[in-house]
């Protein structure tokens, strides 16, 4: 069988930029060689590149999404390391579908739709998704904080909309750090969202679609050192991540039902981690990422090895779902 060409794109345009890497360089060393020719492909606001094994870099046409190495190579399939903009929020899935050129994360309506949290929670609403109670600012808005404070009470949380891996998000404790957590969310987005506090077991559950049928992976309980789940946490040791969650078994299969319910009624496809936190035995979700950590020690791999895949099985599996015909 002759082996399928797989462009893995990474970088993008957000300040997820270096974690991109890193999940689409993991992605590289585990694809089957013997299945698989696989090339990184780096995205930026200025280039698309082909990178060699020298990182010599070759530029991508993007007519037609093919490069000269130095002949013409075209791709069976993308896959999609890239974390946020443009990865995560829809722009190059449309792009590929325009193509004709199968990727490995979601279609475009639902990636720009989970990427804008404040969207995601009010389209799962009238599903019984529960949240948390909430208030939306946009830059250039008359910042009301008492309307704020009055609507989700203290502490909350102030985040950027359209933001990952907890940039531009506070914990605010008191009325006087609003402004300033406001402030440092609008420089992450121009649209923010302000939830309540929810004090409770945080989790996170993986749902992948495997050999044709919606699997939910063994959840992941996230135990922060900080206030919070916060950059340090994710990314620098400040935290525990714990597979499978210690949580009993009546309240794993309300939460595996809830994500799989979001990711059927979503109608995702590939990847994706939901978040939620648990208060009196009931999951409140905070957010659906479509193009989760890829690497060994993020969460979606730790709970994909768990349930008894390799990192290789799982890539491959992606790959095998985003080139079914649709």
């Amino acid at each position: 069988m002759k082996k399928k060409n797989i462009a893995i794109i990474m970088g993008g345009f957000s300040n997820e930029y270096d974690i991109s890497i890193k999940s689409g360089d993991v992605v590289f060393e585990h694809l089957d060689s013997e299945k698989y020719t696989a090339y990184k492909v780096l995205i930026t606001q200025n280039k698309w590149v082909c990178l060699d094994t020298d990182n010599n870099e070759y530029p991508i046409d993007k007519s037609d999404f093919s490069v000269l190495l130095p002949s013409k190579v075209t791709f069976d399939c993308v896959f999609n390391a890239i974390h946020g903009s443009p990865g995560e929020d829809g722009l190059l899935t449309a792009y590929f579908e325009l193509l004709g050129i199968p990727l490995t994360s979601c279609g475009y309506y639902q990636a720009a739709l989970t990427f804008s949290k404040r969207d995601l929670l009010s389209v799962l609403q009238p599903h019984g998704i529960q949240s948390a109670r909430s208030f939306f600012v946009d830059k250039g808005d008359r910042i009301d904080e008492q309307s704020i404070i009055d609507t989700v009470g203290l502490p909350c949380f102030v985040k950027a909309n359209r933001a990952g891996s907890s940039y531009g998000i506070s914990k605010v404790y008191n009325k006087e750090e609003l402004v300033p957590a406001i402030n440092k969310a609008f420089k992450e987005d121009n649209e923010i969202i302000i939830e309540s506090f929810l004090d409770g077991t945080e989790v996170s559950v993986g749902v992948i679609t495997y050999e044709g049928k919606v699997k939910v992976l063994p959840m992941t309980e996230i135990v922060s050192e900080n206030d919070f789940f916060d950059f340090e946490a994710k990314y620098l040791g400040k935290s525990q991540e714990i597979t499978p969650a210690r949580i009993s078994e009546a309240i794993r299969l309300k939460i595996e039902g809830t994500a799989q319910k979001v990711y059927e009624v979503l109608k995702l496809t590939g990847f994706s981690r939901s978040e939620f936190i648990i208060v009196e035995n009931e999951p409140y979700l905070l957010e659906v990422n479509t193009t989760p950590g890829l690497t060994a020690e993020s969460i979606l791999p730790q709970q994909a090895q768990e349930a008894g895949l390799s990192l290789g099985e799982l890539f491959e599996s992606s790959i095998i779902e985003a080139l079914k015909p649709r």
